[in-house]
């Protein structure tokens, strides 16, 4: 039987493949496709601080780890027709997306500052809406979750429980144009039972009328009643 000897490792090879690698700080380096690259490497990837200018106008400038974005950072974008790239994201980034504390801006009035994950809004933040609404609490899976507080642009607010960016549990409304909150129970946005009192009705643009006489004898327990009546349903 012959016997195969297997070839022996070159060690002058090896140191060559090695040398040849980029390391440490380099000046721009263009890509095939237009991208370039300005910044720090190893082992022929991007770690350590660099700039990346994408050929289709995008820029990002911070912090690299093995090839991709990891760390603090700032990424642009370049509208079309101009020159000065506009600001979309600053803050923390792993593996490339965005994770961690950071702002976020959607257009010149409308952003989000806060916590990150997987590149979605999760754990707690505040969101500026482009009509005017802030909202400022927890999230998760991009949408508003666990305990928020949210002011509308037109004065009224809502502080108490949400869930995948509904009203959903215990909260209080505050009806600031009336003069009236309520305070009860939730599902899907919808209140569905809870106490409407007064509430600086002298301070109200368009004060209520006066609410009748509650002529129950316990409405403590008729509420407990209705709202348990709901949970059931809603675990159906």
């Amino acid at each position: 039987m012959a016997n195969f000897k297997q070839p022996e490792s070159n060690p002058r090879t090896e140191q060559k493949e090695i040398v040849s690698k980029r390391c440490g700080l380099r000046h721009t380096i263009f890509s095939v496709n237009g991208d370039k690259y300005t910044g720090e490497w190893l082992n022929d990837m991007k770690h350590g601080k660099g700039t990346q200018v994408w050929k289709k106008g995008a820029m990002y400038d911070g912090e690299w780890k093995f090839g991709k974005q990891d760390g603090c950072g700032t990424y642009s974008v370049l509208p079309p027709g101009s020159t000065d790239y506009t600001k979309k994201y600053s803050g923390e980034w792993k593996s490339g997306k965005k994770h961690g504390n950071g702002k976020y801006f959607y257009n010149d009035v409308s952003a989000y500052e806060g916590e990150w994950s997987e590149d979605q809004r999760n754990g707690s933040g505040r969101m500026y809406f482009e009509n005017g609404d802030i909202y400022e609490g927890e999230w998760m899976h991009d949408q508003m979750h666990g305990q928020g507080f949210i002011q509308f642009s037109n004065g009224n607010c809502y502080d108490g429980n949400w869930k995948d960016g509904k009203r959903n549990g215990d909260g209080k409304f505050f009806y600031t144009d009336r003069g009236v909150l309520y305070e009860g129970f939730w599902v899907d946005g919808m209140a569905k039972c809870g106490t409407m009192t007064e509430f600086r009705r002298d301070e109200a643009s368009a004060p209520s009328t006066p609410f009748p006489k509650l002529l129950l004898k316990d409405p403590e327990r008729s509420l407990r009643e209705a709202k348990a009546a709901i949970m059931d349903n809603e675990r159906c």
